[in-house]
């Protein structure tokens, strides 16, 4: 037998990016373990993915493209050849164009693979050369991206490896031990050195019981706070004024904004104590390189993109900027060169696009967009939206109609796969060649294919190769590159990051840091140089002028969606829409605040039908306080129906005292039951946000009501 080791990378939307070393035996996968030189991963995999050999060689592992052979939903299919499916697609398609036009198309896809040629935007190019529908992706940081970018512009802005040196770390409704959890050391050795950890979030998590201070705001009152804190350093005079008036725009018309935020209103609108909220602002303003850490959850409510604003706007009151491990720490993607227009080729797409966004998928695939055409054929790939989008009644209704020609690209027959007319057979990472940015930290990582694709499945990048040949694409070399011809093509090799960078070097190693200053010298907001229009933290925003937006990352690479109408250029706060403060009609009917974070053992839906994982999981649970459960007689480990005008699920109770009262939590990724019983986003609203069409997956009233034997 022949053994080898092969270096790679996981392919999960998650910020830790993880190399991996992929043990081989006689061509096949016998482990998968994290690489123990990686200076972020440090040898450790996850839950998700120390197993994943088990999921390549899984027995429910579609090996072979299937046409269904029963009714919609039913999950029964007969295996078929690649060009049987390829001839039948395209004949589909070519007849839905001609009657429809190219418009009834629609892509659906996101990140369940996170590499640069297999992921987000591999599918692009082809959807736009045939005119398709343009899928508008905003489920994750959207609106916070679009904050940031109104603010200190596409910055990576801070190192995670320098976090460090910061003496007073907040983590602001980000859960790092379950989703950026080896960002954790990092944390933990700037505690060894004097920092103090702050965790601000509604659920008393694990990462906020492991530290020093836990604040818990009333979910969706987060840009309240962050404009009360503002206030304080302001009216206590708390600044660094020298920075204020070298490196930032707009500070007397913010000055006047954060006046309408005392702090006495803030805990009001907050639920907090005016001392907490004073003491908050007090240490973050005299500490050395205070640091703000979001999560992505910080913007899932009605004014989540104000929320990034506001928070945004903080670091460079006080200076942070100044020093290695201050600031705010988002998404160091931004410092990733990555060639997203050859990506996504906005070129080819013809005038006038129709655009829909993911969130309202449901409406769109029961007719209910106005100003929308109908869709007639939906291709999936990189994606399970029968358990990702929300108003699931809704979207499980249009998934059923006779006339809606389905294709999904997956692994396994998910909850989206069982209402497929087509089911295309994918590989796993360890099946298929790869280049990887990171969301988590600024090493450029390469996965190398360790064995030969299993069965008949193949790379997102050759599928689109063959459905662009069916097709009549291939006439244009772009469709007909190679995978190596397309990593090649991915990075922009002339700037200056990826100095001295090369692909042989990456492929070798795995993984490369790339070309910035070492992370005890990594500040480059310290004398201001913003990537912002005028160079400066634009407390007034020059980007509000044209209007709500999306960031071209966040679609198929067009033109920024824009409402038309100019936005507010400085943070204010936006109340949630359902929340008993605000909407005390609905709240009379639907009293609970539903929050529902990732399950730890998940990624979205992926591994949700893993025996491992399962296992980790619990099952599906919902969070309640005794305060809650008590009144409605319900108790730990009962079952509960969770609902409100959307839809319902069921779930086992786990009473605790980490929320608050009025607060119940839910974690999403669960698949439906053998029952057929929906998930946590049959409640969930397809409302989005007030930037960057985010979603708002934690604005949502329920009510919970024991479920009996006998249901």
């Amino acid at each position: 037998m022949s053994s080898s080791t092969v270096i790679g990378a996981c392919p999960l939307d998650c910020p830790d990016t993880c190399s991996m070393l992929i043990s081989v035996e006689d061509g096949k996968v016998t482990g998968v373990r994290g690489n123990p030189d990686h200076p972020i991963t440090r040898g450790r995999l996850c839950v998700k993915m120390n197993d994943y050999e088990k999921r390549v060689y899984h027995s429910d592992r579609v090996l072979t493209p299937l046409r269904r052979s029963g009714p919609k939903g039913s999950g029964q299919f007969e295996p078929i050849g690649w060009d049987e499916a390829l001839t039948e697609i395209a004949a589909r398609w070519k007849k839905i164009i001609a009657e429809d036009s190219a418009k009834a198309i629609m892509p659906c896809s996101y990140l369940g693979t996170e590499g640069i040629i297999n992921g987000l935007n591999v599918g692009d190019a082809f959807f736009n050369r045939m005119g398709a529908t343009v899928a508008e992706r905003t489920f994750c940081d959207s609106g916070a991206c679009t904050a940031y970018a109104m603010t200190i512009g596409d910055s990576a802005a801070v190192d995670p490896e320098s976090v460090v040196h910061s003496k007073y770390i907040i983590l602001w409704a980000n859960n790092m031990l379950a989703t950026n959890s080896h960002m954790w050391p990092i944390v933990t050795e700037a505690r060894k050195r004097g920092a103090k950890l702050v965790v601000i979030d509604p659920v008393r998590t694990a990462v906020a019981k492991a530290a020093d201070w836990h604040i818990a705001p009333r979910p969706g009152t987060d840009g309240a706070l962050a404009l009360g804190l503002m206030n304080l350093l302001i009216g206590e005079d708390l600044l660094d004024q020298a920075y204020i008036d070298d490196h930032t725009l707009g500070f007397d018309e913010l000055k006047e904004r954060a006046a309408d935020y005392p702090v006495e209103k803030v805990a009001d609108i907050t639920g907090l104590s005016v001392d907490d909220i004073t003491a908050l602002a007090r240490e973050y303003a005299e500490a050395h390189a205070p640091l703000i850490r979001i999560g992505v959850a910080i913007e899932r409510h009605a004014g989540g993109g104000q929320t990034v604003r506001a928070i945004a706007c903080l670091p460079a009151l006080v200076g942070a900027w100044r020093h290695p491990g201050g600031g705010l720490l988002q998404l160091p993607i931004w410092a990733f060169p990555v060639n997203w227009g050859n990506l996504m080729r906005p070129d080819l797409y013809p005038d006038d696009p129709q655009v829909v966004n993911l969130w309202n998928l449901g409406d769109a695939l029961t007719g209910n967009l106005p100003g929308r055409g109908p869709i007639k054929s939906l291709m999936v790939y990189n994606s399970n939206p029968a358990i990702t989008v929300p108003e699931q009644d809704k979207l499980l209704t249009g998934l059923m109609r006779e006339d809606l020609f389905t294709v999904v690209s997956d692994h396994f027959i998910t909850d989206t796969a069982k209402y497929a007319d087509i089911v295309l057979p994918a590989t796993t990472q360890v099946e298929q060649e790869d280049i990887m940015f990171s969301w988590g930290h600024m090493y450029l990582s390469y996965n190398n294919r360790a064995i030969d694709p299993i069965g008949e499945a193949v790379p997102n990048t050759e599928l689109f190769r063959r459905l662009a040949a069916a097709m009549g694409f291939d006439d244009d070399p772009y469709f007909t590159r190679s995978d190596e011809e397309m990593i090649a093509e991915a990075l922009l090799w002339d700037n200056p990051v990826l100095e001295g960078i090369t692909l042989e070097a990456l492929k070798e190693k795995g993984f490369i840091r790339l070309n910035l200053a070492q992370p005890d010298a990594y500040a480059p907001h310290a004398e201001g140089k913003f990537h912002t229009p005028s160079g400066k933290c634009e407390f007034r925003a020059a980007a509000a002028a044209v209007g709500n937006f999306v960031v071209p990352l966040f679609r198929q690479g067009h033109d920024a969606h824009q409402s038309g109408e100019a936005v507010d250029p400085l943070p204010h706060y936006i109340p949630p829409r359902e929340s008993p403060q605000t909407n005390p009609e609905l709240a009379a009917r639907f009293p609970l605040n539903l929050i529902s974070p990732k399950s730890n053992p998940f990624l979205s839906s992926s591994f949700g039908n893993m025996e491992r994982q399962l296992s980790y999981s619990k099952g599906v649970r919902l969070y309640v306080s005794p305060a809650d459960a008590t009144p409605r007689g319900i108790s730990d480990g009962q079952q509960v129906r969770v609902f409100n005008d959307r839809g319902s699920f069921n779930a086992m109770v786990s009473v605790t005292d980490d929320l608050r009262t009025g607060v119940v939590s839910a974690p999403v990724g669960f698949w439906r039951d053998e029952d057929h019983r929906n998930t946590v986003h049959a409640v969930t609203s397809s409302v989005t946000a007030d930037l960057g069409q985010a979603p708002t997956f934690s604005d949502v009233l329920v009510e919970i009501e024991a479920v009996h034997a006998a249901e």
